[in-house]
C-alpha cells in the first residue's frame, strides 16, 4: 500500500492490520466472527496482570489470530 495510502487511512480513523487480502473473492464471508472464548481469555490475561504483547503472544497462538489482530481487540474493548 502507498504511504499516501496509508496517511489517507490513518487521517479517516481505519487502523490496517496485517493479514490476507481476499477482496477478489466473491464466494467467502465478507466477515470472520471471533469466538467469545476469545475475548474471555483476553479479559482473564489482562486481569492476572498480563501484558499486552504476553497476550498478543499467548492468544495469537492458542486462536490462530495474528498479534496485530489480538492488539486491535485489545484497544477495541478498552
Amino acid at each position: 500500500m502507498s504511504h499516501a495510502g496509508q496517511m489517507f487511512l490513518e487521517m479517516q480513523g481505519v487502523e490496517i492490520v496485517e493479514g490476507d487480502v481476499w477482496g477478489h473473492r466473491k464466494d467467502i464471508d465478507e466477515y470472520y466472527t471471533v469466538d467469545d472464548k476469545v475475548m474471555e481469555r483476553i479479559t482473564s490475561l489482562q486481569s492476572e496482570g498480563v501484558n499486552l504483547e504476553e497476550i498478543a503472544g499467548r492468544v495469537s497462538r492458542e486462536s490462530k489470530l495474528s498479534p496485530a489482530m489480538v492488539r486491535y481487540m485489545i484497544k477495541q474493548a478498552a
